[in-house]
């Protein structure tokens, strides 16, 4: 095994559950998560960590996590909730569900790592029921032209050493040309140094 396989496989599983563990993350989690509803897939799944934030309403979860390693990190957190959790193992470009099956989507921190988000999210489109909600919190492009180059600059290289984590990525607009609607849409900065801290949440839909 190379070093870089290891460090993938071993090292960033724990990286990316601590990162995603801060208490700008879990309050992001507590606002968006409880209106997922019916049959969901979340995309990007990690350790769970958005599982204690699903409300009554959801009936079934599919967690497509593509790590193992981060898959065993949710398994526990997946035996604790009142409703069905099926594990898929698989990246966001590769959703092995039906068409229109669910009525929810999630993703949060995700869209950033997916080499083709375009592809990934047609996939989420297409398994949506018609006005199923993609509801979404990613990190993403600054507004500031100056901190936007930076980020441009320091992409190739974050992404070396996060994941395949892309900083200067516009997901509203990635989201709007894999033909949803956007209902509603919140930008600004969390804490946190700049050029990771951009962020949009909300909610889209889809015809």
């Amino acid at each position: 095994m190379s070093l870089r396989d290891h460090y993938d496989r071993h090292i960033l599983p724990h990286l990316i559950d601590v990162a995603m563990r801060a208490p700008m993350a879990a309050r992001e989690r507590q606002l968006l998560i409880p209106m997922a509803h019916g049959t969901v897939l979340e995309i990007g799944a990690g350790s769970g960590l958005n599982m204690p934030f699903y409300g009554s309403k959801v009936d079934k979860l599919y967690a497509l996590e593509p790590n193992q390693k981060l898959r065993q990190k949710a398994a526990p957190k997946a035996d604790s909730t009142t409703f069905e959790v099926e594990f898929l193992g698989l990246k966001g470009e590769d959703i092995p569900l039906d068409d229109q099956s669910i009525n929810t989507v999630v993703t949060t921190w995700t869209l950033c790592t997916i080499p083709d988000p375009a592809k990934a999210l047609q996939g989420m489109y297409r398994v949506l029921k018609p006005g199923g909600q993609l509801l979404f919190v990613e990190h993403g492009r600054a507004p500031s032209p100056r901190l936007s180059r930076w980020q441009d600059r320091l992409s190739p290289i974050w992404s070396c050493c996060a994941g395949g984590c892309q900083l200067n990525r516009r997901p509203d607009r990635l989201i709007c040309e894999a033909g949803f609607t956007l209902e509603s849409l919140e930008q600004g900065f969390l804490e946190g140094p700049k050029l990771l801290t951009y962020h949009y949440k909300g909610l889209a839909r889809r015809a």
